[in-house]
């Protein structure tokens, strides 16, 4: 049997406002945020692009680092963004796009 899986997770805009979450079904719940699909704070803002985020397999250890990250000043979650991502691309940008296999070519 499969363990369940929660991630932590950051998004931003073009602005660089950033919104922490927490969820188990990761593609899910940023297709949520990029079809702006429930009203709240990331829909006013745009919020819809993941810079960063963690895997748990436990739910409250996941919990307890969305806390954690939440209590961070701003330029603490930057620098945690950077690290991982230093150029704030959208890591979920390609989710939900047809794989391009690299074929070698057909006529060899």
């Amino acid at each position: 049997m499969r363990q369940k899986q929660y991630y932590v997770y950051i998004l931003t805009n073009r602005s660089k406002t950033l919104y922490v979450g927490i969820t188990s079904d990761l593609e899910t719940r940023l297709w949520q945020h990029k079809n702006h699909v429930f009203p709240g704070f990331t829909d006013r803002y745009q919020i819809d692009r993941l810079v960063w985020f963690e895997t748990y397999g436990d739910v409250h250890a996941a919990i307890a680092r969305e806390k954690q990250i939440k209590g961070w000043t701003r330029t603490r979650k930057m620098a945690l963004i950077v690290v991982g991502n230093p150029t704030w691309r959208d890591l979920s940008e390609d989710w939900g796009k047809p794989i391009q296999l690299g074929l070698a070519d057909r006529n060899a």
